[in-house]
């Protein structure tokens, strides 16, 4: 439509949906990657191929946009082209019917699923910190919804804007530079879409702590645990969005290490179910091995 009508505004709108779509495929490609089991090569599964998708929809989407800036910019420039404001205006209310209706089923969804969860579950043995984590999972879907039902709201405010510059264009064609203006306006509003996504792809890529997790708080529940002396390595990262992996070597206190199975198993339950962690690995060492190890390479380093 943006093309036929020869208008940049409702070009750019597209592009901002085309960013939305990509999320879409990319959670779709996530869930059957997540259903494809690790190979020999790929110990860990594919699911890194969603990092590289996400970044090559983004870059795809930046060459798009600045493509329709330069053409913003020369219009702004030259005012030398006609837009068919009648095609505009259809599109344009095309586009606000589509939002409203994609609005409306998500906020409908967004109050089925949180219903759906909103009776707890007295039969499952609860404590302190396990809690959190469940009552924060049942949480998870209808917050994810309702962040999709405010994406959308966005959405709504957008093609608005589209509507109006196409309903001034229609019936006011000297005011044909609202075409270029909103193409500048919704330029903003896709690189503050996507940019977000550059930023969680670039932690991946770099094997960074996720933002919602926080490393001291993990080594102080660690420490917490019974016969755990100290924690001597730590290492938190993401395989993709959603799926974080850890490795952690603990030193029991001396005189404990007959007690190893019960560490360990207290040190993965709170990896997983407190912190919600993917995958996770704990070493354990005694106190005086590690003595032995560091008094060895003292006298190797002296000598």
């Amino acid at each position: 439509g943006g093309y036929v009508a020869n208008s940049l505004a409702i070009m750019t709108d597209a592009l901002h949906m085309l960013t939305d779509l990509s999320g879409i495929i990319l959670t779709l490609l996530a869930l059957w990657l997540s259903a494809k089991s690790p190979t020999k090569r790929f110990t860990f599964g594919f699911h890194r191929l969603e990092v590289l998708s996400a970044i090559i929809s983004v870059l795809l989407v930046y060459i798009l946009m600045a493509f329709l800036l330069y053409e913003a910019v020369q219009r702004t420039i030259h005012m030398d082209y006609e837009i068919n404001g009648d095609i505009m205006l259809i599109t344009a209310a095309v586009g606000v019917a589509v939002n409203l209706i994609m609005g409306f089923l998500l906020n409908q969804s967004g109050h089925l699923h949180s219903h759906s969860h909103s009776h707890p579950h007295s039969h499952v043995p609860q404590s302190n910190s396990p809690n959190t984590a469940h009552s924060g999972s049942h949480g998870h879907g209808s917050l994810a919804v309702r962040a999709a039902f405010v994406h959308a709201l966005g959405d709504l405010v957008q093609s608005i804007g589209v509507l109006v510059a196409a309903y001034i264009i229609r019936f006011k064609p000297e005011y044909k530079i609202a075409d270029p203006i909103c193409t500048y306006v919704f330029s903003i509003l896709v690189v503050l879409t996507t940019v977000r996504i550059l930023c969680d792809t670039g932690v991946i890529i770099l094997e960074g702590v996720p933002r919602h997790l926080n490393v001291d708080r993990i080594k102080e529940d660690l420490m917490k645990i019974e016969d755990v002396y100290s924690i001597e390595d730590l290492n938190v990262w993401s395989l993709t969005a959603g799926k974080t992996t850890a490795i952690v070597h603990l030193q029991l206190v001396p005189g404990s290490s007959s007690k190893w199975e019960e560490v360990q198993f207290k040190a993965r339950q709170l990896l997983l179910n407190t912190f919600g962690m993917y995958k996770c690995s704990v070493q354990l060492q005694s106190y005086k091995q590690e003595i032995s190890k560091t008094c060895a390479s003292c006298q190797s380093s002296s000598a």
